[in-house]
């Protein structure tokens, strides 16, 4: 009798202890976690932090779980108002150096050969800052993008992208050591660099094991769905400045992969999972085999080791992959509605099918393009996100939260693409509440049609 007495309490206590329904902390997430492209991610004091190419300004967002990092606002942390580097602002990469923070970029007048790399450092211990400007780096009287530092040996030194011999563009890599956070010292030397193709060689990138340091880099072009990422890497103690003390790794360590939709992977940074037990990869991808430098989506997997010790970084997983968060990630209250769910309730003439394949969540998808159309998602949370195709066969929708006011949204794009965060609501009142979307029949001029394609929505 006591032992039954026990077995029920503990099933009471798990009933009341349980979180209401919809509202429980998952420990899953999907890609995309931004919707812009050249990340630089880390975990830091209890929050993760992401800086992307934004173009006239630098920008972070943060979140205490990846699981809500697409959904956290950006914070705008730096405008230039020096018209020599206030345009063309690519590629922030973090670096924490005693009690600052300082955040490395490329920027220029507009004329992208005159391309330079800066530097910001934060007023105190704070990722998110605020910023001043410190210096220009590495400035060696020509084209140079994508630098950050790098430690061997305990020394610091300043590795970055600038023009091939005999050829022009972002196609050699350089390195330099640095007396200080800001400065570089002495002459530079270049480090030759395979990547299956000639034109680029950018956003080098450092992975440290067992006293080991690989460079990871960016081949053949951003725009093209090959970019691509090699790699080489030196012994602990060799002299990094000696270019023939940097071992060539054969191939690529991560390139496209068609089976799962993405294309053009790379310009990447490395994190740990906040309990620091877990490796992981955070890198730009696209869901079109279009040769364009739109639609690149910041994603990120987890990676393990050989038994040679170099990395295994696999394949790039599918945007829509469902994956486990981070070792110690607190998760958050999140779900995902398919847009075959019974969450999703059609009006009007709508079809559906598979004809999207790996440019689709589930490899499915729903569209309309008769005027009077809704679908309508009953969900539970704060925010939500639509992601889905777009084409140049696509319309204008107009959406609406719990009744109110509409917002009108064009679908269409010149390049099909896939899953592509079309709208996220604003922050709402925590509880349930239904989302409409609208065919208007509308569409704008360059499209074939207004269609309008349900795919899959995002709960926050």
């Amino acid at each position: 009798m006591p032992r039954l007495l026990a077995a029920l309490l503990l099933a009471l206590s798990v009933v009341f202890a349980a979180p209401a329904p919809g509202l429980a902390a998952t420990s899953t997430f999907r890609n995309p976690v931004n919707a812009s492209a050249d990340p630089s991610l880390m975990y830091f004091n209890g929050n993760y932090y992401v800086a992307t190419t934004r173009g006239d300004r630098i920008g972070i967002w943060r979140s205490p779980s990846l699981a809500t990092l697409l959904s956290a606002p950006e914070q705008v942390v730096w405008r230039d108002s020096d018209t020599s580097r206030n345009t063309q602002m690519w590629a922030p990469a973090f670096r924490h150096v005693g009690s600052r923070w300082y955040v490395y970029y490329t920027a220029s007048d507009g004329v992208d050969a005159n391309h330079r790399m800066y530097v910001l450092e934060s007023a105190g211990d704070d990722p998110m800052g605020p910023y001043a400007f410190k210096a220009r780096i590495a400035d060696f009287g020509e084209y140079a993008i994508d630098g950050e530092p790098i430690t061997h040996n305990g020394q610091s030194y300043f590795v970055w992208t600038g023009p091939g011999r005999g050829q022009g563009g972002p196609a050699q890599l350089y390195i330099a050591r640095m007396s200080n956070a800001w400065t570089t010292t002495g002459a530079r030397v270049a480090i030759p660099a395979n990547g299956g193709c000639t034109e680029v060689r950018e956003g080098p990138t450092p992975l440290y094991r067992n006293g080991r340091t690989f460079l990871t880099y960016s081949t053949c072009d951003t725009g093209k769905p090959d970019y691509q990422l090699w790699m080489k890497s030196i012994a602990n103690g060799a002299d990094p400045m000696v270019a023939a003390n940097w071992t060539q790794h054969a191939g690529p360590v991560f390139s496209r992969n068609d089976a799962t939709g993405v294309w053009g992977p790379g310009h990447h940074s490395f994190f740990r999972s906040p309990d620091g037990t877990e490796d992981w990869i955070a890198y730009h991808g696209k869901n079109t085999s279009t040769y364009t430098y739109a639609f690149r989506t910041t994603r990120v997997q987890r990676f393990t080791w050989n038994a040679d010790g170099t990395p295994n970084f696999g394949r790039p997983l599918a945007a829509g992959a469902t994956q486990q968060l981070p070792s110690g990630d607190p998760g958050a209250e999140t779900s995902v509605i398919n847009d075959f769910d019974p969450q999703v309730t059609y009006a009007g003439a709508w079809q559906s099918g598979s004809g999207c394949g790996v440019q689709c969540f589930w490899g499915n998808d729903h569209w309309s393009g008769q005027a009077g159309a809704t679908a309508t998602i009953s969900f539970t949370g704060s925010r939500v996100a639509l992601l889905s195709v777009r084409d140049r066969g696509n319309g204008i929708a107009a959406i609406s939260v719990d009744g109110g006011p509409e917002q009108r949204v064009d679908y269409y794009s010149d390049i099909r693409v896939g899953e592509e965060l079309n709208y996220l609501s604003p922050v709402l009142a925590r509880g349930p509440h239904t989302l409409r979307v609208r065919v208007t029949g509308e569409k704008n001029p360059a499209s074939g049609s207004p269609i309008i394609s349900m795919d899959r929505i995002e709960v926050y």
